[in-house]
C-alpha cells in the first residue's frame, strides 16, 4: 500500500472516529431540552454540530501529527 493510500485511510478513520465521539458527547448533553425547537430540527442541529466539531478536532490532530512528523526535516 502506498504512503498516500495509508495516509488517506488514517484521515478517513480519524474523521469518522472524532465525528462519532462528538455526536456521542453532544447527545449526552441532551441539547434539545434547552432549545425551543422541534425534534427533527434539533436532531439535525446535533448532527451538524457533531460534524463540525469532529472535523475540527480531527483536523487539529492530523495537523499536529503531520507537524511532528515534519520535525525530522528541521534537524537534517
Amino acid at each position: 500500500m502506498s504512503m498516500f493510500g495509508l495516509q488517506s485511510l488514517i484521515t478517513l478513520f480519524m474523521y469518522i472516529f472524532f465525528i462519532f465521539l462528538a455526536f456521542w458527547s453532544i447527545n449526552e448533553i441532551h441539547i434539545e431540552r434547552y432549545l425551543p425547537i422541534r425534534a427533527l430540527p434539533g436532531k439535525l442541529l446535533i448532527v451538524l454540530l457533531s460534524i463540525a466539531l469532529g472535523y475540527t478536532v480531527s483536523s487539529f490532530f492530523l495537523s499536529l501529527i503531520d507537524n511532528i512528523r515534519n520535525l525530522v526535516f528541521l534537524f537534517k
